[in-house]
Formats: C-alpha cells, structure tokens, sequence
C-alpha cells in the first residue's frame, strides 16, 4: 500500500512537469475518411459527456487523417454496461474508444464477479481533469456539516451501485455509522442533480465539476440552494472552501485510512478516453500522440473553459502506471474491508 501511495503522487508530480508535452507517434495510422466513436458510459448531460464532447470536437484534429468523431452514449449499472461491453465486444480497430470509469479499478477489485473487464488491460491514451468527489446537500434537510447525518437520515439519489455517486456516501456511512439512504435508477449525474431540485432526494455526491457546471446557482447568496459538506480525494479541490473536510483527514483507524485512499485513486484518473485490450501498438502510439497534442492545444484549453470544465492533463503513460499499479498493489485486506464498509459484506 505504500507503493500505492507514492505512485499516486507521483503521478500527480509528472503530470505537472510533462503537461503539455507531446508523445513521439510510431508508424501513423492514416484516420481520413473515417469515423470513430467515444462510448460514454452515462446519460448526456454529464461530465463524462460535456468531456466527451470536448474530445470529439478537437481529438480528430490531431489524428492522421482528420477523422469525423461522434459519441454513443450506453448508460447502465453505473457505468459497468459500458465497461464491460468495451473490455469484450468493441472492435479493436482504433476506432472505438471509451471514457472510461474513474471508479473503474476500485470497482474490478471490489465487485470482480460483475465487472468483467481488466482495467490494466485497457490502453489509457490521457486525461484531462482530475477531481475530487463532492457530497452536497440540500440545506432544506437540516444538515449544516457532516456530523449532523450522525442524527439526521437524508436520502442520496445515484445512478447504481458502480458508480462514485454510491461507493463515496456508502463509504462515509460505513465508515462514521452515518444515516444515509441511496436511491440509484437515475441516468447519470444530471438526473441525480434534478432529483435533488425537485425534491426526491436531500443529496447526492459528483465530482465538483458537476455541480459547478451545472447548478452553480445552488451555491450563491445569502440562502444558498445546497451546500458541500465532504469530499474524498487525494488533494483538496482548489475550487472548494477549506471549510468542506477531506474524508481522509477525519479517519484515524489506520485501516480506514487504506480504504479512503484505496477509493480515492479515482480522482487521479478523472476524465480521459482508453481504448479496449488488443489494438495495435502503432495505433496506440498515433492516439496518445493525438491526445497529448489535444491537451496542448488552446482551442481544447478555451472550449473546456467555456464548458466550465477545468483541464489538469495527464499522459496516456502515466495514467497506465496509476491503474496497474492501483491493482497490482492493492491488498486483499484493504479491498475486502472497502466492500464490507460499502456494501456491507
């Protein structure tokens, strides 16, 4: 775990020194006249969506070629539908590519007899973003900060119990014996969000992107909407007052302390695109070049602004290194505690 813990941030330190940087392509696939496809694993609206759609109007750019780039959305399972369809039925080709799961290692090793897939054998071209999970409430429902959900029940709505959205409030209430209810069925982050607007549910947790983008709103005013009360991360999301405690920070059982950093990988991959296992080195070698050039490019830099979106990037390289290494180190003991705490076996 150790090992774990320094590839993390060690991949947060080359990612500032490289970023930027373009990777040096093999032999280029020639892309003209062809059309790929980025799979996204929820509903539209979402930041795997607002990502994906930024990658599709700048990626093509840097491709040999010039390809059209349309996306697919396939929600389901949060998220695992679609993982799981790409690890064993997307065409190895180079043209089907995915945004893949943020959660999608901590999941393979907590729940392996659902997720067949093998994350260190998905081929990560980059990232774009990295990101804290955010737990928000409405201040209708009394609660002011974290420790109130010790007395007061609130209701949390998700998509399902794959995704960020249920692994993050289940920890915290496994972790404090908190009284919190998740309802999952909701197409992505943006029906989570209008469940809480219209009152089905108290809270639900998103990367602050999310909410930022999408209901900043909320958080104005003398008698803001909603307001955050937790996140779970590696570092500190600059965007959010010191106020709102890391759940990492309040943990003082050393297990636990493994178990909020073994979820907390899932800030570091943030948004990217992979391909599936088995495409063509060359092809490999001609995307990430792409991608790292997409990175670079002030047009993606200015459409991600104006999505409200941030751009923190990673190379295909250093996020394969964070994946196989979140799984190759991770303990048997620090997974089986996370689902204990979570699913509560």
């Amino acid at each position: 775990m150790k090992t774990f813990t320094k590839t993390l941030f060690a991949g947060i330190a080359a990612s500032a020194m490289i970023a930027g940087a373009a990777t040096t392509a093999a032999v280029a696939m020639d892309y003209k006249g062809k059309t790929v496809k980025i799979v996204i694993p929820y509903g539209p609206g979402g930041t795997y969506d607002k990502y994906g759609v930024a990658f599709s109007n700048h990626l093509g750019n840097h491709i040999p070629g010039n390809p059209n780039i349309i996306l697919q959305h396939m929600p389901g399972a949060g998220g695992a539908k679609a993982m799981n369809w790409f690890a064993n039925v997307a065409p190895k080709d180079g043209l089907t590519l995915i945004v893949p799961l943020d959660n999608g290692v901590t999941n393979q090793l907590m729940r392996p007899k659902k997720m067949r897939y093998d994350a260190r054998k998905f081929t990560w071209l980059g990232s774009s973003n990295q990101t804290n999970v955010v737990m928000v409430v409405r201040t209708d429902s009394g609660v002011t900060k974290l420790e109130d959900l010790k007395t007061k029940a609130i209701i949390g709505s998700t998509s399902g119990k794959n995704s960020s959205g249920y692994l993050n409030p289940m920890l915290i209430q496994g972790l404090f014996d908190y009284k919190i209810k998740m309802v999952t069925g909701y197409k992505g982050s943006s029906k989570s969000i209008f469940a809480m607007e219209q009152g089905e549910s108290q809270m639900a947790a998103f990367n602050w992107l999310a909410w930022a983008s999408k209901v900043p709103h909320w958080f104005k005013g003398d008698k803001p909407f909603a307001r955050a009360i937790a996140q779970v991360g590696i570092f500190r999301d600059p965007d959010l007052p010191k106020s709102v405690p890391m759940i990492n920070e309040l943990v003082t059982d050393e297990m636990d302390k493994k178990v909020v950093g073994f979820l907390s990988v899932a800030g570091l991959l943030g948004r990217g695109l992979a391909l599936p296992p088995g495409v063509d080195k060359d092809v490999v070698a001609t995307l990430r070049a792409a991608y790292d050039k997409m990175n670079a490019d002030p047009a993606f830099a200015a459409e991600l602004k104006k999505r409200k979106l941030r751009l923190i990037p990673s190379t295909g390289a250093q996020i394969q290194k964070v994946v196989n290494d979140s799984v190759d180190n991770a303990s048997p003991a620090v997974v089986k505690h996370a689902r204990k705490l979570i699913f509560g076996s």
